[in-house]
């Protein structure tokens, strides 16, 4: 059987900020750093995500 496996993290190209899937939430949330801050990256960015064809969503059996 083939699952899907959506994506935990994505990361903006043009402004670096960094997003991950919050399961309780159910969206993205910005990402804490090691400080524990919440780098946001450029408030005006139109983010660019970094989504390509190298991701396989595909998990098992084809």
């Amino acid at each position: 059987m083939t699952t899907i496996v959506p994506p935990d993290e994505r990361e903006c190209e043009r402004c670096g900020r960094t997003d991950v899937w919050d399961d309780d939430r159910g969206t993205w949330t910005v990402a804490t750093d090691e400080d524990g801050d919440r780098p946001t990256g450029d408030p005006f960015c139109l983010h660019e995500w970094n989504i390509n064809g190298t991701y396989n969503p595909l998990e098992g059996e084809a």
